[in-house]
C-alpha cells in the first residue's frame, strides 16, 4: 500500500502574510512534522495567481491580492521549504503542482499515475481547510471513491475556526477521514 501525503498552500500569504491567521502559523510545527513521516510520494500545492489576480472571478468574490507566482507572499514558509527540501534530497520523491483555482484539476491523475497498480491512500494537511483542502480532498475522492482519504486535523487551519470545523464536517460526511 502506497502512502501518499498532500500538502495544500503553506504560502507565506496563508501563514502569515496577506491572508494569513494566528491559526496557520500555529500549524507550521504540526505540519513540518508529517512532512518529515515515510511517505512514498508527496504533492506540494501552490496556489498561484498573477499580477491581474484582482481582475479575476476569484478576485472579485475575494479582493485580497495573494500568492502572485514569483513573490514571497507566493512562497512556502521557511520552515515548510526546508522540510520539503529534505523529503527531495532523501526521497527524491516529491511533486510541485501549481493550481489556480481551489482544486488541483490535474491532482488525482498525478496520484494513480504514481500509484500505478498499487493500492494508496492519500493524507492531506495545509490550508484553508474550508477553502483548498476540502476542495482537493473532495477531487480525490470523487476521482477514486474507494480509497481512504485522511485529512489530519491539527495540520489544517481555516479562513475561521468555525469555518474550519464546517468544513471538517463536510468532509466526514463525504466519507473523508478526519484524523
Amino acid at each position: 500500500m502506497k502512502k501518499f501525503l498532500v500538502v495544500v498552500d503553506m504560502q507565506n500569504d496563508f501563514v502569515d502574510g496577506s491572508l494569513g491567521t494566528p491559526e496557520a502559523v500555529a500549524i507550521v510545527k504540526n505540519v513540518v512534522g508529517k512532512i518529515d513521516e515515510k511517505w512514498d510520494h508527496i504533492y506540494v500545492t501552490y496556489d498561484t495567481h498573477s499580477e491581474e489576480y484582482m481582475d479575476t472571478l476569484e478576485g472579485k468574490h475575494l479582493p485580497v491580492k495573494h500568492c502572485v507566482k514569483g513573490t514571497e507572499g507566493w512562497k512556502l514558509t521557511s520552515d515548510v521549504e526546508q522540510a520539503v527540501q529534505k523529503a527531495e534530497k532523501e526521497n527524491n520523491n516529491v511533486t510541485r503542482v501549481e493550481k489556480y483555482t481551489f482544486g488541483a484539476a490535474n491532482l488525482p491523475g498525478l496520484i494513480k499515475e504514481q500509484a500505478g497498480s498499487e493500492d494508496y491512500d492519500v493524507t492531506l494537511i495545509g490550508l484553508c481547510t474550508d477553502i483548498c483542502v476540502i476542495s482537493n480532498a473532495l477531487l480525490i475522492k470523487a476521482n477514486d471513491c474507494e480509497k481512504e482519504i485522511y485529512v489530519v486535523e491539527n495540520c489544517t487551519a481555516g479562513v475561521t475556526p468555525e469555518t474550519k470545523d464546517a468544513a471538517l464536517v463536510t468532509m466526514r460526511s463525504c466519507q473523508i477521514n478526519v484524523i
